[in-house]
C-alpha cells in the first residue's frame, strides 16, 4: 500500500497508559486491576476547599513527570513549551549521529538497545528456533563487514547489465520493470492499494517518483539553500559514479544528467500539499487510461517483467505527472536515461555496498539533516533487520517487552477517547443532526489494533550469513512481489504497516482503523504506575489524535466503511472548512527559524488531530477522576495542570537547523514547540487551568475549534 497519504502516522513521543478506564494506573506492567501510585507519593492530607475531595501532596516524579525539565522563569501563559520543556532543552544535546533528539527518540533507543541485545544472541545461536536463525544470519551478515567488503558490488552487478542494454524507449521498459521487481523506484512507483470507492477491492496504484532529493522544491526554488544542496547533490552523484568505476570528468556529466531528468520529473510533480487531498491523487483509469497517458511505454511488457501480466485495475495518482513521461523519454537520449537508472540503482544500494558507498552516502545525508556522524554499524544493522523481518524479529521483542496488561491499558484508554468524541459530536452546535448520525456511524465502526497482529508475516526468501547486500535485496524483492500479489484480491484489514517494535502510530482511513504498535507502549511514556492525569496528556494524546485523523480534513472524506465518500451536508462541509482555515492562518503564522513559516495547508491534518487531541484526552481524564475521593497535588501543581505539563513534557525535543528547514518543506507534522504550543492555545481548559488571560499568548483573541 502507498502509505504516503492513507496511513497518517503520529511520529510521538509516547507517554504512558492506564489499566483500566475507571481505575488509577499502577503496579508492575504484569499486574492488572486495581492499581496503586507509587509507595512514596503521599506527603501530607488536607481538604480541598472546592471540593469533596482530599487533596494529597506529592511530587512531579511521583506522579510521573519530570521536575527538571520545567523552566519556571517562563510563565506557561507566555511560551508554555518552554515552560514545559525549557530545562530539558538547556542540559540536552542531540547526540552526533543523529539530527533530531527528544522523549520518542528516548523510547526508540531503548527498543533499539533490546532488538541489539536480541539479535546479539541470536547471531551467537544462543537460542535455538527458526526465528533466531534467521533474524541471526541476516544480523549477522549485515555486522560482517569484512564480507560485505570483500563482496564489493556484486550484488548490483546484474541490475547494472541490464541498464547497459538500454538503447532505446523499449529496452528501458524492460530496464524499469527489472528495477522496480529490486525495489528501485526509478521513475514512477508502483503498490498495491484498495481501490478509494470500493475499500473492499485491492487495486494497483501508479504514482509519481523517480527523485533523488527528498520533495520538488528542492530542484524548484532558488534561494541560496537550495542552489546549494543541488550543488552537492551533483558531486555526490559524480562521487558515487567514480567509486563504481567512471572517470572523473565523465563522472561529472553523468550527474548533469541525473539532474537534468530529475528536474523534469520534479516541475510535472504535484506538490505535498496538493496530495494531502485524497480527491487529487485518485483517478481510476485501468490498463487503458495508463497506456494513452504514455503511448510509448510497454505497460503489457512491464508488468510481465514484474510476474504479473495481468494486472488491469490501475489507478494514478497524477495523469499530468505521467503525460509529461511520453516527451521526456523521448526527448532524453538513451546515455542519459543510462546515466539516470544507474544513479538510482547506486542510490538505492549505497548502504549495503563496502565502506566507501556508505561514507559518501552519509556525506549528503550530512547536508540535508546535520547529522555530525555516521551511526554504529551495529544501529544500521539491528534498523536492517527489522525493516527485512519485521514481524520476525517482533515474537522475540514482545515476548521481553508487551504485556496483556499493557494491551488492556491502552484498551481502556480507547473507549474513554472515543466515548469523549461522541460527546463532542453530540455538542457540535454547528452540525446538522443528519450529518451527526453518520459521524457516529462512522465512530462506532472505527476499530483500534494493539501491539502485534494477529498473525505474523511469514519471509519466503533465503538468507545467506555472509551476503548482506544480497539477502537485502532478497528481501526487498520479497516484499514488492508479496505487495503486488494483493492486487485484484479482497483488502486485508487485518494488515500491520509497521513492525509491533515500532516507536509510532497510525491511522488508515480506508480501514478505518488506529494501530498503536507495541513499541510506543513501552515505559516511562505507557506505564500502569503513573498518574491518571499524566497518562491522559501524553498517551491520551496521541489516543485521541489518531482518532480525530479518521476525522480531519482528509480523514473525513471517507466513510465508515473506508470508501472515499461524501457524508456531509452541504452546510455542515462549508462550517467544517471554514473551521480548518483558521487552524491553517494560525499555524502559518509561526516561524520555527527566522523568516521561515509552516506551510498551514500541509500541516493542516496533523494540527487538527493535535487540537483534537488535547481536547479528548482531557475529556476522558475528567471523567476518569470525577468520582475519585482523592486528587494528587504534584510540587504544588493540580491534577489539571499535570496533564497540560505532560502534553509539554511528551514533546521536549532539539533538532539541528538542517533538518528543521528540511522537515518545514517535507513533514506534514508541525514542529514540537507548535505542536504543544498551537494545540494548546486553542485549549480553553488550559487557560482556564493556568489562569492564563484573554490576549496572552497561550490564549488569543481568537482561538480555534474543527472538533
Amino acid at each position: 500500500m502507498n502509505k504516503r497519504f492513507r496511513v497518517s502516522t503520529t511520529l510521538f513521543f509516547a507517554s504512558c497508559a492506564w489499566a483500566s478506564v475507571l481505575a488509577s494506573c499502577g503496579g508492575s506492567t504484569a499486574e492488572q486491576g486495581a492499581a496503586s501510585l507509587p509507595t512514596d507519593t503521599t506527603v501530607t492530607t488536607e481538604v480541598s476547599p472546592n471540593s469533596s475531595q482530599v487533596q494529597e501532596k506529592t511530587t512531579l516524579l511521583a506522579v510521573g513527570l519530570d521536575p527538571d525539565a520545567l523552566n519556571r522563569e517562563i510563565s506557561p501563559c507566555d511560551d508554555f513549551y518552554q515552560f514545559a520543556c525549557g530545562g530539558w532543552l538547556e542540559k540536552t544535546e542531540i547526540p552526533a549521529d543523529k539530527s533530531r533528539y527528544g522523549r520518542f527518540t528516548q523510547i526508540y533507543e531503548r527498543n533499539e538497545v533490546v532488538l541489539h541485545s536480541i539479535l546479539d544472541e541470536a547471531r551467537a545461536k544462543t537460542l535455538k528456533s527458526p526465528v533466531s536463525e534467521k533474524i541471526g544470519a541476516y544480523y549477522g551478515a549485515c555486522m560482517d563487514e569484512a564480507a560485505v567488503e570483500s563482496a564489493g558490488t556484486k550484488a548490483i552487478t546484474p541490475l547494472m547489465a541490464i541498464i547497459k542494454s538500454v538503447k532505446n524507449t523499449k529496452t528501458l521498459d524492460k530496464a524499469i520493470s527489472q528495477l522496480h521487481k529490486n525495489g528501485v523506484p526509478a521513475l514512477f512507483r508502483l503498490s498495491s492499494s484498495p481501490d478509494y470507492v470500493d475499500a473492499t477491492l485491492m487495486i494497483a496504484e501508479m504514482t509519481q517518483g523517480g527523485l533523488g532529493l527528498p520533495d520538488r522544491d528542492y530542484y524548484l526554488k532558488d534561494d541560496e539553500r537550495n542552489k546549494t544542496i543541488r550543488a552537492e547533490y551533483k558531486k555526490h552523484i559524480a562521487a558515487m559514479f567514480v567509486l563504481n568505476g567512471m572517470k572523473s570528468k565523465i563522472a561529472g556529466r553523468a550527474a548533469a544528467d541525473v539532474i537534468n531528468i530529475e528536474t523534469q520529473l520534479a516541475k510535472a510533480s504535484m506538490t505535498r500539499e496538493a496530495r494531502r487531498n485524497p480527491e487529487n491523487i485518485y483517478h481510476r483509469i485501468e490498463l487503458e487510461g495508463v497506456s494513452k497517458l504514455v503511448p510509448s511505454f510497454d505497460f503489457a511488457g512491464y508488468f510481465a517483467g514484474l510476474g504479473f501480466p495481468n494486472i488491469k485495475n490501475i489507478t494514478v495518482d497524477s495523469p499530468e505527472f505521467f503525460s509529461s513521461l511520453e516527451p521526456l523519454r523521448k526527448k532524453a537520449s538513451a546515455k542519459m536515461w543510462r546515466n539516470y537508472l544507474s544513479w538510482h540503482v547506486l542510490d538505492s544500494h549505497a548502504s549495503l555496498l563496502p565502506k566507501a558507498y556508505v561514507e559518501q552516502n552519509f556525506k549528503m545525508s550530512q547536508v540535508l539533516s546535520g547529522a555530525k556522524v555516521l551511526p554504529p554499524r551495529w544501529k544500521r544493522c539491528v534498523s536492517s533487520t527489522d525493516h527485512a523481518l519485521g514481524e520476525m524479529l517482533a515474537q522475540p521483542y514482545l515476548e521481553k517487552m508487551f504485556t496483556p496488561a499493557a494491551k488492556a491499558g491502552v484498551d481502556g484508554m480507547v473507549q474513554g477517547i472515543s466515548k469523549a468524541f461522541g460527546v463532542v459530536v453530540n455538542d457540535l452546535s454547528w452540525m446538522s443532526d443528519a450529518t451527526k448520525v453518520k459521524a457516529h456511524e462512522k465512530l462506532s465502526s472505527m476499530s483500534p489494533l494493539f501491539g502485534y497482529p494477529a498473525t505474523f508475516r511469514t519471509y519466503d526468501f533465503e538468507v545467506t550469513p555472509k551476503a548482506y547486500a544480497a539477502n537485502a535485496m532478497a528481501s526487498r524483492r520479497h516484499e514488492k512481489a508479496r505487495d503486488l500479489a494483493k492486487i485484484g484480491k479482497t483488502y486485508d484489514r487485518s494488515e500491520w504497516f509497521m513492525s509491533p517494535q515500532t516507536t509510532n502510530a497510525y491511522y488508515n482511513p480506508q480501514a478505518n482503523q488506529m494501530v498503536f504498535p507495541a513499541g510506543i507502549l513501552q515505559p516511562p511514556f505507557f506505564s500502569e504506575k503513573a498518574h491518571v492525569p499524566v497518562n491522559l496528556g501524553a498517551m491520551g494524546m496521541i489516543v485521541g489524535h489518531e482518532l480525530t485523523h479518521g476525522f480531519d480534513d482528509s480523514g473525513a472524506k471517507f466513510d465508515a466503511q473506508g470508501n472515499m465518500k461524501n457524508w456531509w451536508a452541504p452546510a455542515d462541509l462549508k462550517q467544517f472548512a471554514s473551521r480548518g482555515e483558521c487552524v491553517v492562518d494560525q499555524y502559518a503564522s509561526y516561524e520555527p527559524l527566522p523568516g521561515l513559516h509552516l506551510n498551514g495547508n500541509l500541516t493542516l491534518g496533523e494540527n487538527i488531530a493535535d487540537i483534537g487531541g488535547v481536547k479528548l484526552a482531557f475529556m476522558a481524564y475528567r471523567e476518569m477522576v470525577a468520582n475519585n475521593e482523592v486528587s494528587l497535588v504534584a510540587d504544588g501543581y493540580n491534577e489539571d495542570q499535570q496533564f497540560f505539563l505532560a502534553v509539554g513534557q511528551a514533546w521536549c525535543s532539539k533538532s539541528r537547523e538542517e533538518v528543521s528547514r528540511a522537515l518545514v518543506v517535507t513533514d506534514p507534522h508541525s514542529p514540537a514547540p507548535f505542536r504543544v504550543n498551537g494545540s494548546l492555545s486553542n485549549s480553553p481548559e488550559f487557560a482556564e487551568a493556568w489562569g492564563c488571560e484573554k490576549g496572552s499568548p497561550m490564549t488569543p483573541e481568537v482561538a480555534c475549534s474543527v472538533w
